[in-house]
């Protein structure tokens, strides 16, 4: 049994025919046996792709579509959703150049897949993320995998973590304000060293009451 491009079992001359037929569908050839065939499987966005893709753009993101389908069908999926940033027909490790590339110019991407030609990318990025229906080999190399058939979690994950960077900032920023003040007053001998020990305590308190915001919905 095959399952793969046209070309590889001789059928590249109905898939260019399909092509003409479907250019948005995606060709995958089937073969068993003696018997061969071609499959056009079209393009479906989520249900929220729009809306999610907004809300990234509206939060600063660099938005950018690496895939490894034909240039018709990237194309017209990213006239859709308004991404002129886009590549097709990539292969595994021209995903990874991509990535190392963006990295180069001192990006960090999150990159969102589900297919087994994403693996590889997905591993590379620096943080990656695969919903739940993905392949077996894309969950494994996600570092987060989320449920449910929307994107809404791609952009929860983001605010959650900008806000935990942020609280993670004010929380070091507490204890050089208590270590400023506090050491000093200590070393001089001007506080007891139950003060001392009360002020410690009240602020790993105030540092872990401020953590705590970090696992609320952004």
């Amino acid at each position: 049994a095959f399952l793969g491009k046209p070309d590889a079992v001789g059928l590249g001359a109905e898939a260019a025919i399909l092509s003409t037929q479907h250019p948005s569908a995606s060709l995958i050839a089937v073969r068993w046996g003696e018997r061969s065939a071609i499959i056009a499987i079209g393009q479906r966005l989520r249900v929220d792709a729009g809306g999610t893709i907004e809300a990234l753009r509206a939060a600063g993101y660099r938005l950018m579509i690496l895939s490894g389908d034909h240039e018709a069908a990237v194309r017209e999926v990213a006239e859709r959703l308004r991404i002129m940033d886009y590549a097709a027909g990539l292969k595994p490790q021209d995903k990874i150049a991509r990535l190392e590339a963006l990295r180069a110019e001192g990006h960090l991407a999150l990159m969102v897949g589900d297919g087994l030609n994403d693996a590889p990318a997905l591993a590379a990025a620096h943080v990656s993320m695969s919903p739940i229906e993905a392949t077996h080999v894309a969950q494994a190399e996600a570092d987060a995998v989320f449920i449910g058939e929307r994107l809404e979690p791609v952009v929860q994950s983001l605010g959650i973590g900008r806000k935990a960077h942020r609280i993670m900032l004010e929380n070091l920023w507490l204890a050089v304000i208590y270590n400023f003040i506090a050491v000093p007053l200590a070393v001089a001998g001007w506080v007891t060293p139950l003060i001392a020990a009360a002020a410690m305590s009240g602020s790993s308190i105030l540092v872990t009451l401020n953590a705590l915001r970090a696992g609320r919905r952004a």
